[in-house]
């Protein structure tokens, strides 16, 4: 595989993954769109070193025997690096910024400052009338927007990414990243009520408090049970106690990129004024509790 080296007006990255875990990344797709509109495409299959689902490998196509030598994450990201590095990528919705920085959370990879933006708020800002008929999801542009295209192939997906950027800038006559301007967002869904546990104090992570905001894909009480068990007490309010933020992912189908939580903004404010809190995904979550660090 050739990676370009040239410098491009902006790159589009699409993901797709092993199973649920955002972090289970088996493909990356890349379209790199040049000043004049021209798209060049390439992708890599990643060993994501984790198991398929069923679902996931229906959806794709992509299973254990096809990623069967393949780079692993930090072997492609070294690879790819060079490039997403100097560029602003475009994604359809926050879920691959989101899986790329769990896959690199996963094997200790500090991610330089990227600027992600968003080609589904693009999608909104050139065809509002969209919005509660049949939506800007790919699935959907596809035929509103003429794309020809093969959804869930990463390469694919990017390349729509892509063409959907260019053509809103064409019926707008605006650059894409003013096009970003965020729209009005919808309340998030609800999340189960708030818990609290005591860790174990024998446990790998005894001395940790956690507390969760955002909607996660166990139950609370699971999760504080998975917690307490290893160690980590759980409270249900964000105050001086407090070492870890569970942020959990909002719905992939809701294709918004919710405003951040009240916890999550007062762990921002706290960690400004030099309270030590770490803030974490769901799955890093799941990683800590099962490996215990």
């Amino acid at each position: 595989m050739t990676v370009p080296e040239g410098s491009y007006k902006f790159i589009a990255l699409d993901v797709e993954t092993a199973s649920r875990a955002s972090g289970s990344i088996c493909q990356i797709g890349i379209a790199c769109v040049a000043e004049d509109g021209d798209i060049t495409t390439f992708g890599i299959l990643v060993d994501p070193e984790v198991g398929f689902a069923e679902f996931n490998i229906e959806l794709h196509g992509i299973g254990p025997d096809t990623v069967r030598g393949a780079a692993t994450f930090p072997e492609a990201w070294a690879i790819l690096a060079p490039l997403l590095s100097r560029h602003t990528l475009i994604q359809h919705s926050n879920f691959d910024e989101r899986a790329m920085g769990e896959a690199a959370a996963r094997y200790g990879i500090e991610m330089p400052p990227i600027t992600w933006l968003d080609s589904v708020k693009i999608a909104r800002a050139a065809w509002p009338e969209f919005r509660g008929n049949g939506g800007h999801g790919l699935g959907h542009l596809k035929e509103a927007l003429s794309l020809d295209f093969h959804h869930h192939d990463a390469v694919e997906d990017a390349r729509a990414a892509a063409e959907v950027v260019l053509l809103a800038e064409d019926k707008t006559g605006k650059p894409f990243d003013v096009l970003t301007t965020p729209a009005k967002k919808r309340s998030p869904r609800k999340t189960n009520k708030s818990v609290a546990a005591i860790g174990d104090p024998y446990g790998p992570l005894a001395g940790q408090v956690a507390v969760f905001t955002g909607p996660l894909s166990i139950t609370r009480k699971r999760a504080a049970e998975m917690a307490s068990a290893k160690g980590m007490s759980v409270v249900p309010k964000l105050d001086g106690t407090v070492t870890v933020l569970v942020v959990g992912d909002p719905h992939p189908d809701l294709l918004i990129e919710p405003a951040p939580s009240r916890k999550h903004q007062t762990a921002l404010d706290l960690i400004a004024q030099g309270q030590d809190i770490r803030i974490i995904g769901e799955q890093t979550f799941f990683a800590m509790v099962r490996g215990g660090n």
